[in-house]
């Protein structure tokens, strides 16, 4: 993933793409669940996906993003509403429950390739756009966001 541009030395930005790197290897998961019909393994990888994601939305859109909406408002309303509708997706694997839709598995793996095209976007686009755009004030505000929502690489199983 992105490295060209020195983001990465901040903390937050770190964090947030090693989420990405972490959900990028799950996703690679689907593929052969999916190929063996193994419907319950993909509602059990989606659910490691979800766990990953829940944190580092809130700090993405609750510490970088409100910011980043003030210069390139168009451009974060689209990574709001792909987060939504990955959500929902991945939603319909919570609380243990493997998805009785017959097409589940194809809008997952429709979802997992939006996500992949975003994580992209972010890591090309937005990171390094932020990293010229955020006063250290802000900065602060996307830890206390991270402090608050936690980090899902500690909880993630290898």
């Amino acid at each position: 993933m992105c490295e060209y541009c020195g983001c990465q030395s901040l903390a937050s930005i770190d964090e947030l793409t090693r989420e990405h790197d972490e959900v990028v290897r799950l996703i690679s998961h689907l593929g052969p669940a999916h190929r063996a019909g193994d419907v319950a393994g993909m509602a059990g990888v989606a659910r490691r996906i979800a766990d990953v994601l829940g944190p580092h939305t809130q700090v993405e859109e609750h510490g970088l993003f409100p910011v980043m909406a003030e210069e390139f408002p168009e451009q974060i309303a689209v990574l709001e509403a792909e987060h939504r509708h990955v959500e929902s997706v991945l939603a319909e694997a919570a609380d243990g429950v493997t998805p009785a839709d017959p097409d589940w598995p194809h809008r997952l793996l429709a979802a997992m390739a939006l996500l992949r095209d975003h994580i992209l976007k972010e890591q090309d686009g937005v990171f390094p756009a932020a990293l010229a755009a955020l006063a250290t004030e802000d900065w602060e505000a996307v830890e206390k966001v991270r402090a608050t929502a936690g980090s899902p690489l500690s909880r993630t199983a290898p």
